[in-house]
Order: structure tokens, then sequence, then C-alpha cells
């Protein structure tokens, strides 16, 4: 069954909301939940994701020209499971039920719904026997991507049955009159190949979107919100020069000029001179106002002795967030403090009361709470993908566009129950400016979401090399492909290139003396070891 997951409720509309048509995605916890979302935006609607409980005059605010509802993990006759409010269904705006969406809908318009013998999980066979508005145009044979329990057997009083499968006698239907539509299967996942033409059809046909969001409408809002919220005030920026950093702060700088200058704290858990390459771009190339602070020992010292997880993010957190306001002192007092924060950073961050909080980013969860500027947070409404093409939009460069994601803590939550110090610290950089060569060599760095390698701290293993009795450090490889980081698969890497990577790993590191490779999805695990 999918896996719950809660998300915020933003105090007003997002800016795109308030520029373009916009479609709501309500979460009933499911695993694909933010996924269609992002679906809806690829298909040039604006659309966010809020809880299924969330206020009915919070949904008439926004205007909707549709609502979605999601998947989830319950039954519908599950003792607390949530309910479908009939209410949602007079807004006078069409709404599409998805999975657990469709068949709360079904129950609650007098439709059945019945555990089934068998459960539907994963690809199945979908037979059309009415196209109806929704799949109009489809073949009446296709595949889809089941995952189910409970089936509904008989479409709710005045609404049509589209499709069948295997074991969902009504995998399909649709009320145009009362603007009601249901699929069992997930169109928001790769592996039902028709499943954008449903949703644009959704979209398009039936709830008259506009379909013209886009990322450089994204910049245009954003630019125009900053010079808003910022006024004439001083700006400060956390610059990483990573992918989410650096398009944040060409935002802001685009707005406000040099009422922006960046910091970036080089806290020794950079990669292999990623500091000096950060420095060299928005100095140098972007004409960026940019103060760099050797901060290394200072982290360090504050890492001492700490292998928990969470508590190595909070105090990496902030340990940056009082080197802002130190450097803040000296450029006569920011009131704003820029951070690349993305939407599934807020998502994974808890994102709000009630939220399941998977761990803590430490531009969200690792705040402290006297924190002293007021965020500015440009990226917050859009995924990873989406915030590339606005960099592509800014003109920067395709290298920094799609370098791989990098943590804010960087290389301090790669070394895995064992302190974090400079040994460690180097070992590691060395194995990954390794990993990192290879897979360039090869030509996969654009086509993995990310590629590193994570050091269990205390774990040695016997070794032999130059018929000698060795005891080194395990390196482990971690790589994935993924669209939005919500979910990931691990990585089909080539034989010969992982032989490869070992090789020169082992040879090169004399601390080295064996390399493994995580082959664990997202979910179960998540992308970073912490």
């Amino acid at each position: 069954m999918e896996a719950a997951r809660a998300v915020r409720v933003p105090d007003e509309p997002p800016a795109a909301a308030q520029t373009n048509d916009e479609v709501l995605v309500l979460d009933f916890g499911g695993q694909y939940s933010q996924l269609i979302a992002r679906r809806v935006r690829e298909c040039g609607v604006f659309s966010e994701l809020l809880p299924h409980h969330v206020p009915l005059e919070e949904v008439r605010r926004r205007r909707p020209r549709g609502l979605i509802l999601s998947g989830g993990p319950a039954s519908v006759y599950a003792d607390g499971a949530p309910a479908l409010r009939e209410e949602l269904l007079g807004l006078g705006i069409p709404v599409l039920g998805i999975c657990y969406g469709m068949q709360a809908m079904v129950l609650a318009l007098g439709g059945k719904v019945r555990g089934a013998e068998v459960g539907e999980f994963g690809r199945s066979q979908l037979t059309v026997t009415e196209h109806g508005r929704l799949l109009e145009g489809l073949p009446a044979q296709q595949s889809c991507w089941m995952s189910h329990r409970d089936t509904v057997y008989e479409a709710p009083p005045g609404a049509t049955a589209l499709a069948s499968s295997t074991e969902s006698p009504v995998a399909a239907f649709e009320d145009p009159g009362r603007g009601i539509y249901g699929i069992q299967f997930h169109p928001e996942v790769v592996h039902t190949p028709y499943g954008t033409q449903i949703l644009e059809r959704f979209l398009d046909h039936i709830c008259g979107a506009g379909m013209g969001w886009n990322a450089a409408s994204v910049a245009e809002e954003q630019i125009r919100r900053i010079r808003e919220q910022v006024g004439g005030g001083r700006v400060i920026c956390g610059l990483s020069g990573g992918v989410d950093s650096s398009v944040a702060a060409l935002l802001v700088h685009r707005a406000v000029g040099d009422q922006l200058t960046c910091v970036f704290v080089d806290h020794g858990l950079m990669r292999k001179n990623e500091g000096d390459q950060v420095v060299a771009a928005f100095r140098d190339t972007f004409k960026v106002p940019l103060v760099a602070v050797d901060a290394e020992d200072r982290f360090l010292e504050r890492l001492k002795g700490v292998t928990e997880p969470e508590t190595k993010r909070k105090i990496i957190g902030e340990e940056f967030i009082r080197v802002f306001e130190e450097e803040a002192v000296k450029l006569d007092g920011p009131k704003y403090l820029v951070q690349g924060t993305l939407y599934s950073d807020v998502i994974e961050s808890g994102g709000g009361t009630g939220a399941a909080t998977i761990k803590s980013h430490h531009n969200v969860g690792g705040l402290p709470e006297d924190l002293e500027f007021e965020l500015v947070e440009p990226l917050r409404e859009l995924f990873k993908d989406e915030a590339r093409r606005v960099g592509v939009e800014l003109g920067l460069p395709e290298r920094l566009v799609w370098r791989q994601p990098f943590p804010g803590p960087g290389l301090g939550i790669r070394i895995v129950g064992g302190e974090v110090n400079k040994e460690r610290l180097e070992l590691l950089r060395d194995a990954d400016f390794v990993l990192q060569d290879e897979i360039r060599r090869a030509g996969l760095y654009r086509e993995l979401w990310q590629s590193f390698c994570v050091l269990p701290g205390d774990l040695r293993t016997v070794g032999v090399q130059g018929d000698e009795r060795t005891y080194g450090y395990a390196v482990v490889i971690r790589a994935v492909t993924s669209d939005d980081a919500m979910t990931a698969d691990w990585a089909r890497l080539p034989y010969d290139l992982l032989e490869r990577i070992a090789s020169r790993m082992i040879n090169e590191i004399r601390q080295v003396n064996r390399v493994v490779l995580d082959i664990t999805s997202k979910p179960p695990g998540t992308i970073e070891w912490e």
C-alpha cells in the first residue's frame, strides 16, 4: 500500500497561482501525490499539493479550475480512513479521483467498493469499453500501473463505467453532468504509457485550464515579488554553488542588484576543489558581490564526537546561520536572507504542523528558532527540474545548471556512524572525485539524478594488497535515477564502469580496500544515507 505523507498549507496562494490557472491536488497520503502535482505542472498548468482536509474556504479562495483527489494507503472502510467531503463536489468545478480518491468518491456517491481477495499492484492490462470524455482517443487495450487492494465493483448511480482490468471491474468512470471522473490506476507514473494524455484531457478539455505556466513566467513573477518584499533593504545569500542556491542568488541579484551580497561558507565539507570553483564563477563570471569565509575548523569543532544524523544536520544548519549573522554585522546588518529552498525540501522536512518529518534539511528544519533574518525563498514552490529550467532562463552555464544535487550539510552526512574529521573527509573527497571523473568520462553524468560515495565511518574490513594483510575503509557507491527526488531507482551502472571505479579507488586511495554498491530504491530508502 502507499506510504502516508503530510503537506503544508501556505498562508497565502503561491505567486504562480495568482497569475495562472491552477488545479489543486488534495493529498490523501499517497506515495505518488507529489508526482501528480509535478505531472500537472509539466502539462503547463500550475498545481500545488494540499491536505485532503484543507478548509473549503481555502479552496474557494484559490478559485482552481479543477481538483484532483490523490491515492492513499488506507482502505475506505478502515476506522479513521479519510472520507471525501461531498461539498468538494459542489464547487462547480471538475473533480478527478485517482486510486483511493476514486474509491472515496464512489463510496460517497452510492457506488460499491469492496475489499478484493487479490490485490492489484504493478502493471495491469486496461480494457476500455466506453471512451467517454476522459479516455477519448486512447487505445481500447493499454497497460497501466495499479496499487490497490479495495476495488470498485459498481460506479455511482448515473455514472458510466469506462474501463476494467483483471482485478478491477470498474477501473475508470465518469459523470460529465456532475463533473466527476475517476480512475483506479495511476496516470502520474511513467509505467502508465497514456497517463499524460489522460491528465491533459482532464486539464484542457474538461477543466478548460490555460496551459501557459512555465519557468520563464516563474522567473518574472519572482523577481517582481522579491522587489516587493525587499524594497531598498540589504540582502545576504548563503551560496553553496549548487543549482538551488545559485538560481536563487541570480534571481535576487536580477531583482535588486548590488543590494545583495552572497556569502560562501567553506565549512570543509565540500567536494574536491569545489570552493574555488564557486568563488570564481560568481565573483568573476557573474560579478555578484561575494564574501568567502573559511570556517572549516569551526564546523569540525562543533561536529567533534557527533554521529547522530539529525544532530549533525541541525548543528551544520545552525552554524551556517551563525556565520551569516556575523558576516551581516560586517555588511551593515542585512535584514534578508536568501535560501535555495525547494518544494521537495519543504515536504521532506515536514512542511508544517502535523507533517511527517523524513529528515531535516539545513535550510528548512535545521534553522534555529532565534533566526534574525527574514527569509527570501524564491524557489520554495518549485521542484528541482523546474528550478533548473529557471536557471536556463537566467543564463546559468550548462555545467552549473545540470550539477547533480549536493546536500547543504555536504560530506558531513556522507560519513555515516562515525565522527566527521579531516582524515575521513579527505578520503571521501578523493573517492568522490574518482567516481565523478569516471561517470563523466562514461557520458552518464546527465543521466543520473545523483551519484556519490558514502563512508561508513567506523567500518573497516580485512583485505590483501601486495601479499600483505590490509585493514582499511570500505567505500559505498550510491547512484540513482529520478525525476524530482520524491522517488528514485538505483542506477544500473555498466559492470566495466564499476570495475574501473573500484580499481581506481583501491589503487589511488591507500586507506580504501573495499568498494560496494548500494542497490536500494526510494522508497524504502532515501537517496542520502543520512
